[in-house]
């Protein structure tokens, strides 16, 4: 009499994993589509909700076309280019923040800590003080450039004489740089009263532009960085097994970790550019997305993509109800993420681990 083999099971077994597979896929739809909703539900509340009270039938009426008065202004003008650059900027810094903590494998990583802001910031300030920039697309490029030269500086001087990536190298070589690169920045700005004036509003971080042509600017590179993130996703899922078991699956590694690179200066220097530097995001999204997400870097990135925006544009409508000359976006989130940061912090010490 023959016996099946272990290895090849009952016809229930043998669906048993696809049909596991299937339910998770369809799971975590369900919850970015529910996510999806909430974003939605939070943008109309940036459009109607700000420091000046506006009756909801004027705001649909502006929305329209219906109506053209003081309150169009402030609808047209400021709600919703900032509403719509949350969207931008929100996904940026948070699919950023996703791609270094995968890379350098590193919980406590965003592009803050690693000095890619500083370096995005210190191009613009270079192109204010020798070049004489003042327009936005020249800041872009230069934030763009900025953020790219600091990855990769701050990328090679980790795994200078490595066979692998060190993180904690890594971490050490971004807060170093960037610690220097803003000390220099400070350093020009108070010597040079033009470059002080210039940097003083938007070296704050703040979504409140006027101006959505600034914001068309940013969409291209901000889409090529998340579809970037979205291709390599499968590859980093690979690399989080190890370089070496990477490696054996076919993975390209070093070409991975540069595409990433790449990927994190499109998205930090696009978003640096048009809404200054903004810290927290790009650290406390990829956590709050891995809980959703687990491990799979694909879904991941997805939630960050909506769950950036939430946060942003969310602290953004904070901002302006609080106070009566609005308080700007980045230091709402710092009031956020300073104790998440050391929620993460004590959590790495205690276990080792996130």
């Amino acid at each position: 009499m023959n016996h099946p083999s272990p290895q090849s099971g009952t016809p229930h077994q043998a669906l048993k994993t696809p049909m596991s597979s299937a339910i998770k896929h369809a799971s975590q739809s369900a919850k970015l589509i529910t996510l999806i909703f909430v974003l939605m539900l939070v943008c109309t509340i940036s459009l109607f909700v700000g420091a000046k009270s506006i009756s909801p039938s004027v705001v649909i009426d502006v929305l329209l076309a219906k109506a053209d008065s003081t309150e169009s202004l402030i609808i047209v003008e400021s709600r919703l280019p900032r509403t719509l650059l949350g969207l931008l900027v929100g996904a940026a810094l948070a699919v950023a923040g996703g791609l270094i903590q995968s890379i350098t494998r590193n919980p406590l990583a965003d592009p803050g800590i690693l000095g890619v802001n500083a370096g995005a910031s210190f191009f613009v300030l270079a192109g204010i003080v020798l070049l004489g920039n003042q327009s936005m697309t020249e800041h872009l490029w230069l934030a763009f450039f900025g953020a790219m030269l600091t990855s990769v500086f701050v990328y090679f001087v980790g795994t200078y004489k490595e066979a692998r990536v060190n993180p904690l190298k890594i971490t050490l070589a971004g807060v170093a740089i960037g610690a220097l690169l803003a000390g220099v920045s400070s350093s020009i700005t108070l010597m040079n009263p033009v470059a002080f004036d210039e940097m003083r509003f938007w070296d704050a971080g703040s979504l409140d532009i006027r101006d959505l042509s600034l914001a068309s600017m940013a969409v291209l590179p901000i889409l090529a960085g998340i579809i970037a993130a979205l291709m390599i996703a499968p590859a980093l899922d690979n690399l989080a097994l190890g370089e070496e078991i990477a490696q054996g699956l076919g993975t390209p590694v070093k070409l991975v970790q540069l595409s990433a690179l790449f990927a994190i200066a499109l998205l930090c220097g696009s978003a640096t550019a048009i809404a200054g530097p903004i810290g927290f995001i790009g650290l406390m999204i990829p956590h709050i997305a891995r809980r959703l997400s687990g491990p799979n870097q694909l879904w991941l990135t997805l939630y960050a993509i909506v769950l950036g925006p939430l946060l942003i544009i969310s602290a953004d409508i904070v901002g302006r109800v609080i106070a009566a000359n609005e308080i700007r976006v980045s230091i709402v989130t710092a009031f956020v993420g300073a104790p998440v940061l050391i929620y993460l912090a004590r959590q790495v010490t205690s276990f080792g681990k996130l």
